[in-house]
């Protein structure tokens, strides 16, 4: 499409403003061809004829849908006001620094912190490709990191820029990237010791300018070396034309480099007060500007991080200190003050304070630096002649020895940074970052501006050629055929600087005249070049200056200075001086035929492409220029080595006003570092390319039905195209891209616009047409319906008459009388019918409730009396039961009793003994301390009184001191009168009397200063001595009043004693209560006999109801002809009927070897008791020798009666278990009710059998009965005979006195009890046995019944204890086949979960039954080490049988918190372990596929984004995180895992999910739109539906994704009034203020229908989500781990029934 075509009506125009530099205008009429004025419409609502050039049309404005785009070559129109609209809507609207141009980045300064470069961000750009996120210093950092690693090939950075425009911060952003992605795993720390070079090198090559509080006046090229691994290794620097005139002079609002601020500020401070510095103000070298301080910094501050820079790269005190003296000798050298003497010479006076603090920081001679500062020393060839010097040229001479100094110093610093980022190994690649000046022009332009405009010609003929070279590999790639693109190329301007007979050559020939000037130079140039070379401009009103013409702009340099800079000359005296210096630096900086402190290295060899002038073999003889011009040659060689990478700084305003934007400021800029350039090289070919799928699917609308049918995209694309655009030069076919010139992208815009403008228009039209018709079919309808209505009641009233009414009424009733006789008679039917059927049924019922009511009235009967005989049994036992614990508790509180008044008897006595020897001590030392306070009194009244005399005798001396020294002011007051009055007369001799007088002042001072501080030190010490004696006489008082204190307690306490004896006294008169308690015992004791006995008896009628019970219900041939022989070998305890008759046999034997059993207990008690009558006769003897010895039975009565309560303490577990025999015994009852009631009618059949049964067990039972019986009376005999013995040890104990008798009782009652308790210790312990094999039984024969008749009862089952016996020396091969070598796949399905666990625990209780503690130490450590190797409160939900496998020996609370952690690092190593699989798969699948095809369409996209394939099939979808989630989630459970876990990891992969994506968002503006909010809102809602598929709804997982739907809502909601704003603001509460202002401004419509948000609106929501306070970072933390909580989960399998699988390998444990 012709260009001119293109200026029709509605588009839009950009035309030049004084103002703006640009502005927009809406054409409004249509332009032809010839005409001379364009119509216009401009943005305020006036028309403007603007005037035409026919062959400059006013430059076309790109559609909206095409504004703010990434990479200015996405626009179809390029040119410098479309790229200037482009970075004001980024820059001022979207708050966007950074924007792509081709192959350059372009940086705008905020002059605001940005929260963009947190190492969150970092990670986010990590492995990610250079168009895939937002434009960004580290996505160029990480571009040349990947291509680094990926093509071994080095890199460079080439970070340039005005002053001010943040070079230095993007240069420092770019390092601290790759220190960042690089880290060596070593602990060198080679990274900080690269980034903390920076401070250094700011510190001492940073100064504050009028444009910036930071700019670097030096160019810099750090090179960053990696090894083969890419990691960091080392670095090396290199620096370029230091600005060395700052050290000496400063502009207005200016300063010097920052470091002598710093050292100023801290110049108070103990270690820097031998340099004898003061504040920046009073040195001539830092005061110059008028500007010693920069708002917002702390010098001080900053001195303190260089300290720490300089200690991290590994300087020492002494070298920070000697750069320290040099600095300040440079300020003390520009204080020393230059006086005229006459018109030819000058003088500097020896006695200069300055000179001499600068001769004694450096160690120089103060006479010789006086002497050659004014003097000169001319060596001719017959004389050496000393010139004296004016003082202009003795000041130029001090300045120009401060600046040599101080570059030494700098290039010495550099020297040592790089020695100290040295590296031992091999450089493998490097990645070159370089900060250098970009193109300068001021009011005023010297010979710096000149060098930084040379270095930018060279670097922009170096970048040109690159550009050019990419487009051409371009058209390469793609087989497009290759047309000359002509650029500017600045070979000319190059070649007018650097060629022979060049101005730099001019200017190195001039300076080797020794009578050369600048005016000479000026005119050989004006000579050579003027009206010669196009390029060089003489000025019409000057003859000091002359112009170049640079690729950037024209610039005026004024010759004054070139000479002097460039000679960069020190007279050799001074040289000689400084060379002698004693201080080794400064030797070493001025000695003869220095090496050269190159850090270039020796690898690069520069070759000159123009012949150079050689220099002097003197080092001080060659020219800066020269310098300049040989380092420039090897920077270019090095760059063009490498693969560059360009990033641009703008500076967006002059007032530094955070994201002000200043157009005229900015396009002057964008011409100066050659991003127009690259803007129009690009325009000049096929700008705009477009890859096929990308132009199928944005263009896909444009297309007919016949071309959509083909099955190639790119046919298809080829054939819209011929029919879209006829002129085929205005396009391109390549391999994967289509290739458009300027203008067609925006022609194919309207095309598409107006294509769904015209569909919009049909759809509008469909619509309202149907809508319509709805309209009209309702309102038809209802016509309708109204008209049937009325027609109908317009039908009745004619057809309805008077006669016809009454026929109709006599008919209804006619017909009403007639149904009703006809209902009534089929009623009465049907009632007699159902009447004679209820008599008849009710009757039978009757009967039948009759005869059931006789049945169950005698079984209520024979319940009654069961059930009250049963209560009454209940009650009695239940009173027995508390008469024991009423005996037990009274014997006790006995026993307490008694143990107390003799613990309270000892402790009265001990305590009124010890409390008598302790007052009569303490009455002494009281005595004693008094004495001695009385003594430090007297002591420290008289040290007052000699402190008070010596302080007035001081005070006097202090006066007289005084006095003299203002006598002394006031005659040096006379004395300068007089000298002021005789200045005239007395010029010869002024010079000798001030010196005297100075010298007499300052040892007056010194004497002075010496008395002062003598006082001070006397002063102090007596201070000191009064403090200490205040001291001890506090410290006396205080003892004082402690001993007081004690006096007081030991009084209280004695009161106390002498209660408590009272008490005592009271306590003994209880004796006798306790006897007749005791008497109460004894009769207890004997209904505890009768109990027993009773219990016996019934436990023996219990035995035998059971039997009959039991023999009464079961046929047993009837049992056995049911079942078959392998039934029977099969059967478990779950068989039926013939397990229960077995049972029951096996009930009889046991009760025969109980009977058996409870004989020998018997025997073995009547052994015992018969040893017991023994030793109770021994302890009758024991009692008669304790009649003496009152203290000992005492003791002996305590012993007894505390061995008593611990007996007696059975009696409530004897209780216990007989209520649990009484509740079994009726649970026994219930069943075999059941079970007899459900086998009535076996009755029959097995009664016979029974019967017979019968008979053989009574007579079995009659004997064992019988045996019992006398067992019994020999148990009776034994006790009479017992208490015989006992008796007759009363009647021994009744001749002893009444104290004795009663502790006789005691001891004997004790005995009794104690046997008492032991036999029914042993009735308790048999009694569990049959009620153990009773409870066994029943459940045997409830498990038969239930089971059926066809299973068998094996005959000899094993009973596993739930254990695995193992040998100590295969505890290895255990670990190593349980843990180490177990593998999950494979073995997961063929066994139950947890199974090794099991395993583990089985071999823990086999230890445990052991009692081996080292064998379970060494198991123990060994599974922990194992599960480590592999990684790098709970009993009360167990079940009963669970409780019976916890261990018995050892308590293994000691490995739980080891275990503990062991369980943490496994889940936090498994999360790590999911994360890393799914994170790749997150952002393609959440954000960038395309779950609702169709919504959204690809924009145009510039240079970074060009992708080289046709369909990209491999791409991750939400189908592929929804299957990732589904794995995991189907092996954890496979695992076993418990689901408490499960749901808490599934939490913390959701959190991952929604954190990356939203941090992908943030960074990616292209996805910040209406349609992609609609995309993330359906994937959400798939994770949603994921959760619910899985049950895992309560897993707290949705809540993690707060944050990305409240992201996707904020796209889609509407943003324009404030009532949006306020929703916005209430909605939004999971996102931050940073996040939602983030995404507000990053907001980018995908068609011309969707609006922009309006800066406006963005403050509305800014100015709600102040009143916030919430995080300040931008992205989320992807690594967060929320915290694990481990729960308990009591296992359901039993130990004991676990089967070892064979693939575990372990044959060698065995089952127990």
């Amino acid at each position: 499409m012709a260009g001119a075509a293109l200026y029709t009506q509605y588009n839009r125009v950009w035309i030049p403003d004084a103002e703006e530099v640009w502005k927009s205008a809406e054409i409004a009429k249509d332009y032809r061809v010839g005409d001379k004025v364009l119509r216009l419409l401009l943005e305020d609502g006036t028309e403007l004829d603007y005037s035409l050039d026919p062959e400059s049309l006013p430059p076309l404005r790109n559609p909206d849908i095409l504004v703010g785009e990434n990479d200015l070559t996405a626009l179809s129109y390029l040119h410098e006001p479309a790229v200037l609209h482009n970075l004001r809507i980024r820059f001022a609207e979207s708050k966007l620094i950074y924007t792509y141009s081709g192959i350059i980045l372009v940086a705008m300064n905020p002059y605001k912190p940005l929260p963009i470069y947190g190492d969150a961000i970092i990670h986010a750009y990590s492995g990610q490709n250079m168009g895939d996120m937002d434009p960004h210093i580290f996505a160029v950092a990480e571009e040349a990191y990947k291509q680094m690693a990926r093509n071994n090939k080095n890199q460079s950075i080439i970070v340039s820029g005005e002053s001010g425009a943040g070079k230095t911060v993007s240069a420092r952003y770019a390092m601290r990237y790759f220190a960042t992605v690089s880290k060596s795993s070593s602990n060198t720390h080679v990274e900080d010791k690269v980034l903390a070079s920076n401070p250094i090198t700011e510190a001492v090559g940073n100064a504050k300018t009028t444009r910036n509080d930071n700019s670097s006046r030096f160019g810099k090229y750090t090179e960053i070396s990696f090894d083969e691994r890419n990691q960091i290794i080392g670095a090396n620097m290199r620096t370029y034309l230091l600005e060395k005139s700052r050290v000496v002079f400063q502009s207005e609002n200016e300063r010097n480099y920052h470091i002598f601020y710093q050292l100023c500020a801290s110049a108070q401070q103990s270690e820097f007060k031998h340099l004898k510095l003061g504040s920046a103000e009073e040195f001539n070298y830092t005061r110059m500007g008028g500007s010693t301080v920069i708002e917002g910094v702390n010098d001080r501050a900053g001195m303190v991080e260089t300290q720490k820079t300089f200690t991290l790269l590994g300087f020492k005190e002494d070298f920070q200190m000697d750069v320290f003296k040099i600095l300040a000798a440079i300020l003390h050298l520009g204080n020393v003050q230059v006086t005229a003497v006459g018109n030819e010479r000058s003088s500097v006076s020896e006695d200069d304070r300055h000179l001499e603090v600068f001769c004694e920081l450096l160690g120089l001679e103060r006479s010789k630096i006086a002497q050659w500062l004014c003097n000169r020393k001319i060596i001719t060839t017959s004389e050496t002649v000393v010139k004296p010097m004016t003082r202009p040229q003795a000041i130029n001479a001090r300045d120009a020895l401060a600046k040599k100094i101080y570059a030494h110093l700098f290039d010495f610093i550099v020297e040592r940074i790089n020695q100290a980022l040295q590296f031992s190994g091999k450089q493998h690649t490097f990645i070159g970052v370089l900060d250098i000046y970009g193109f300068e022009t001021f009011d005023v332009n010297s010979f710096e501006q000149f060098c930084i405009n040379y270095a930018n010609e060279k670097l922009q003929q170096q970048f040109n050629l690159h550009v050019f070279k990419l487009e051409q590999e371009e058209y390469m790639k793609e087989d497009i055929p290759w047309t000359l693109i002509d650029f500017y190329d600045n070979q000319p301007v190059i070649d007018l600087i650097e060629a022979k007979m060049g101005i730099l050559e001019l200017l190195d020939e001039e300076c080797l005249l020794p009578q050369g000037t600048d005016e000479n130079w000026l005119q050989k140039l004006y000579n050579n070049f003027v009206n010669k070379n196009s390029l060089f401009e003489k000025p019409r009103m000057s003859n000091t200056s002359f112009i170049i013409q640079h690729f950037a702009d024209k610039v005026e340099y004024k010759c004054e200075g070139f000479l002097e800079k460039n000679r960069d000359t020190v007279y050799d005296m001074l040289v000689e001086t400084l060379r002698a210096s004693k201080f080794h630096l400064c030797a070493n900086f001025f000695r003869e035929n220095p090496v050269p402190p190159s850090p270039f290295g020796s690898a690069i060899t520069v070759k000159s492409a123009k012949p150079l002038i050689k220099p002097n073999n003197k080092q001080f003889r060659t020219t800066v220029g020269s310098k300049f011009r040989g380092s420039l040659y090897l920077l270019m060689e090095t760059l063009n080595a490498t693969t560059p990478h360009y990033v641009r700084c703008i500076k967006p305003n002059d007032e530094k006003l955070p994201f002000e934007f200043d157009s005229k400021r900015i396009v002057q800029q964008l011409r100066a570092c050659g991003v127009l350039e690259t803007i129009r090289i690009s325009a000049q070919s096929y700008p705009s390319r477009w890859t096929y799928i990308e132009f199928y699917s944005r263009y896909g609308v444009l297309m007919t039905k016949q071309e959509l049918s083909f099955g190639d995209k790119k046919e298809v694309c080829k054939v819209v195209l011929h029919r879209l655009i006829q002129d085929s030069n205005q396009y391109q076919f390549g391999k994967t891209k289509i290739f458009f010139r300027a203008g067609q992208v925006a022609y194919l815009e309207k095309l598409r616009l107006d294509k769904l403008r015209q569909s919009c228009v049909v759809i509008q039209k469909h619509i309202r047409g149907w809508l319509q018709r709805k309209k009209f079919l309702r309102e038809r309808q209802a016509a309708l319906t109204i008209q049937q209505y009325f027609r109908g009641q317009q039908t009745v009233r004619k057809a309805v008459t008077a006669t016809a009414l009454k026929e109709a009424w006599a008919a209804i009733i006619i017909q009403k009388y007639c149904r009703g006789y006809l209902v009534r008679n089929l009623y009465q039917l049907i009632r007699v019918a159902t009447i004679t059927i209820q008599a008849y049924t009710r009757g039978l019922l009757a009967r039948r409730r009759y005869r059931k009511m006789l049945e169950e009235h005698k079984a209520v009967i024979l319940q009654k009396y069961a059930r009250a005989w049963l209560a009454r049994r209940r009650f009695q036992s239940i009173r027995r039961f508390v008469l024991n614990i009423q005996l037990t508790y009274r014997v006790q509180r006995l026993q307490k009793k008694l143990e107390d008044q003799n613990k309270e008897n000892h402790g009265l006595v001990e305590k009124l003994t010890s409390l008598a020897a302790l007052r009569a001590s303490d009455t002494e030392k009281i005595q004693k301390l008094e004495s001695e306070l009385d003594r430090a009194a007297t002591h420290r009244h008289n040290y007052e009184e000699k402190g008070k005399k010596y302080k007035a005798a001081m005070e006097e001396k202090l006066a007289k001191l005084q006095k003299h020294n203002s006598e002394l002011e006031i005659q040096k007051e006379q004395i300068e009168l007089q000298l002021r009055e005789k200045t005239e007369e007395l010029k010869g001799k002024m010079d000798d009397l001030t010196k005297q007088l100075f010298d007499d002042v300052q040892k007056e001072e010194q004497q002075r200063i010496l008395l002062e501080k003598s006082f001070e030190l006397k002063t102090q010490d007596y201070e000191k001595q009064i403090s200490s004696l205040k001291e001890d006489i506090q410290a006396l008082k205080e003892e004082k009043m402690h001993l007081h204190h004690q006096l007081e307690e030991e009084r209280v306490t004695s009161d106390g004693l002498k209660g408590e004896v009272a008490q005592l006294r009271k306590q003994a008169k209880t004796i006798s209560e306790f006897e007749k308690e005791i008497e109460l015992l004894q009769t207890q004791k004997i209904d505890v006999e009768k109990h027993v006995q009773s219990q016996k008896r019934e436990m023996r009628e219990k035995m035998s109801e059971i039997t009959k019970q039991l023999l009464e219900s079961y046929d047993i041939e009837d049992v056995r002809s049911r079942l078959s022989l392998e039934d029977l070998e099969h059967l478990n305890e779950d068989g039926e009927l013939w397990f229960a008759y077995e049972g029951l046999k096996k009930a009889t034997h046991v009760l025969e070897s109980h009977f058996q059993s409870q004989k020998d207990c018997y025997e073995k008690e009547i052994e015992a008791l018969n040893f017991k009558v023994v030793h109770l006769s021994q302890e009758i003897n024991h009692l008669q020798k304790l009649f003496r010895e009152e203290t000992d039975i005492n003791e002996s009565i305590r012993h007894e009666v505390t061995r008593l309560t611990s007996e007696n303490m059975m009696i409530p577990d004897f209780k216990q278990q007989i209520s649990e025999l009484e509740k079994q015994k009726q649970d026994l009852e219930t069943r075999l009710n059941e079970q007899t009631e459900s086998m009535k009618g076996k009755l029959e059949e097995l009664s016979n059998q029974l019967n017979r049964n019968r008979e053989e067990e009574g007579t079995q039972r009659k004997t064992i009965e019988a045996q019992n019986e006398i067992h019994i009376k020999e148990k009776e005999k034994l006790i009479s005979k017992i208490q015989e013995m006992q008796e007759a040890s009363e009647h021994l104990k009744k001749q002893f006195e009444t104290e004795s008798e009663v502790k006789s009782t005691f001891r004997q009652e004790a005995s009794r009890l104690t046997m008492e308790n032991r036999d029914l210790e042993e009735e308790l312990d048999m009694k569990d046995r049959v009620i153990k094999k009773l409870q066994d039984q029943v459940k045997t024969l409830t498990k038969t019944i239930e089971k059926g008749n066809d299973v068998h009862l094996s005959s000899g089952t094993k009973e596993y204890l739930g254990m695995l016996e193992y040998k100590t020396e295969d505890e290895e091969k255990l670990i190593q086949n349980l843990i180490l070598d177990l593998k999950p796949r494979g073995v997961v399905v063929n066994m139950i979960p947890g199974l090794p666990a099991h395993i583990l625990f089985m071999c823990v209780r086999y230890a445990d039954s052991l009692n081996d503690a080292g064998m379970l130490k060494s198991l123990m450590n060994s599974a922990i080490n194992g599960i480590k190797q592999v990684v790098k409160e709970f009993m009360k939900l167990n079940s009963p049988n669970q409780n019976k496998n916890c261990l018995n020996n050892f308590d293994l609370s000691e490995y739980r918190q080891i275990l503990s952690d062991v369980a943490i690092r496994i889940y936090h190593r498994f999360i790590v372990v999911m994360e890393n699989n799914i994170q790749p798969i997150i952002v393609p699948g959440m954000l960038e596929y395309e779950s609702l095809q169709g919504i959204s369409g690809l924009k145009p996209t510039g240079f970074r984004k060009r992708s080289s394939s046709i369909d990209d099939t491999d791409a991750y979808t939400m189908t592929s995180v929804l299957q990732q989630l589904s794995y995991f989630y189907s092996t954890m459970c496979q695992n076993g895992l418990d689901p408490e876990l499960v749901r808490q990891a599934v939490k913390q992969l959701f959190f991952l999910i929604g954190a990356v994506t939203l941090n992908s968002l943030f960074l990616r503006k292209d996805m910040c739109s209406c349609r992609k909010g609609m995309q993330i809102r359906c994937n959400i809602s798939y994770l949603e539906e994921w959760l619910k598929d899985k049950n895992l709804q309560n897993s707290l997982a949705k809540e993690t994704l707060e944050p990305l739907s409240q992201a996707a809502w904020l796209l889609q909601v509407k943003k324009i009034t404030d009532s949006d704003a306020k929703e916005i603001y209430e909605r939004c509460t999971s996102l931050s203020a940073v996040q939602i202002i983030k995404i507000l401004n990053s907001y980018t419509p995908i068609d011309d229908f969707e609006k922009r948000v309006t800066p406006s609106f963005v403050r509305k929501v800014q100015a709600l989500l102040n009143s916030r306070e919430d995080s300040s970072q931008l992205m989320l933390d992807t690594k967060y781990l929320f915290q694990v909580t481990f729960p308990f989960t009591p296992s359901p399998h039993a130990l004991e029934m676990i089967q070892i699988p064979s693939s575990f390998k372990l044959g060698f444990l065995n089952r127990l």
